[in-house]
């Protein structure tokens, strides 16, 4: 199955990755209890083993405990074969979350992620939350000296509102993270812990006021899905390749059989009229992706640099 995926340029400092890559959050933290570590070992590998080497992770995620597992996973000589991306930005510390931005903290954080992944350089390296307090200017200069690509901005999701032309124009790094893949009601299923129950809960697309008008546009993006012989997931995955040959989704799963169906995206075809569709059932979602969007895209301002006293 190597080279199955075939690769492509990312952003504008010379990274090459997969066209898919693995978001790894759901093996240890968020969607349910952490899997077992064997499991998703064996899910890596057979990743790599397929052509995907972009592995996506964040401090954040366990947390700490996700950083962990990749570091046993790329054990054996499986490092030189990926390109490891991970996050900064929410500090975890005696129980709490901080927002944290400085380059004092940035490097503490790369140090870490550096020691709990058991290697020496990370790929790509990018900010998980904007701090407010800090010019983003001082946060990107931290001088970091064990991170081949820094990410200029914070993690996206997908969003109009931001637009291709101008995270193409920057020379940005976008990497859209689709959560969930398919239908919403699945996410009722892991109500069997506390991450799960605040999933369910907390994010507003997932509450009852905003989840049955959710789901007439899942029913005419199924509806499609059914006419181009492809899942949903297959479906939402070709339309993000469709955006464009810069863009690159990481769906996390934690299943092979849904890893396989992920790469079987690559092959679904669009038509422009399928992509008109697409777009206007994407004009019907209600909610938004967190309880609160700042710290994000989409509240993001940081002071000038001129404020900025070290």
């Amino acid at each position: 199955m190597a080279g199955k995926v075939p690769r492509m340029k990312l952003g504008s400092q010379g990274l090459e990755v997969s066209r898919l890559g693995l978001g790894c959050m759901g093996m240890s933290s968020f969607y349910g209890p952490p899997k077992p570590d064997s499991d998703m070992i064996a899910l890596i590998h057979h990743a790599i083993a397929s052509g995907v080497t972009l592995l996506d992770s964040s401090d954040i995620y366990g947390p700490f405990t996700n950083e962990i597992l990749l570091g046993k996973a790329l054990q054996g000589g499986m490092r030189e074969k990926v390109q490891l991306a991970t996050k900064f930005g929410l500090s975890f510390a005696d129980g709490k979350r901080e927002i944290k931005g400085d380059p004092a903290y940035v490097r503490a954080a790369c140090e870490a992620s550096l020691n709990r992944l058991g290697i020496d350089c990370i790929d790509l390296y990018y900010q998980h939350r904007i701090d407010t307090r800090v010019p983003i200017e001082v946060t990107v200069n931290s001088r970091l000296k064990k991170c081949l690509s820094l990410s200029l901005a914070p993690q996206l999701t997908w969003s109009r509102e931001i637009g291709l032309p101008t995270c193409f124009g920057l020379g940005r790094i976008l990497i859209p993270l689709l959560c969930p893949l398919g239908k919403p009601e699945p996410l009722f299923l892991y109500m069997c812990n506390d991450s799960a129950l605040w999933v369910n809960y907390i994010i507003p697309r997932f509450k009852p006021e905003n989840l049955e008008k959710n789901a007439v546009a899942f029913e005419r993006v199924n509806a499609v899905a059914a006419k181009k012989g492809c899942t949903p997931a297959q479906l939402a995955l070709a339309w993000v390749h469709h955006q464009g040959p810069d863009v690159c989704p990481i769906p996390g799963t934690t299943k092979i059989e849904n890893f396989n169906q992920n790469i079987g995206a690559l092959s679904v075809k669009l038509s422009p009229e399928e992509m008109a569709e697409l777009e206007s059932c994407a004009g019907l979602v209600q909610g938004n992706r967190y309880p609160s969007m700042a710290n994000t895209w989409k509240d993001s301002e940081t002071p000038p640099l001129s404020s900025w006293k070290a």
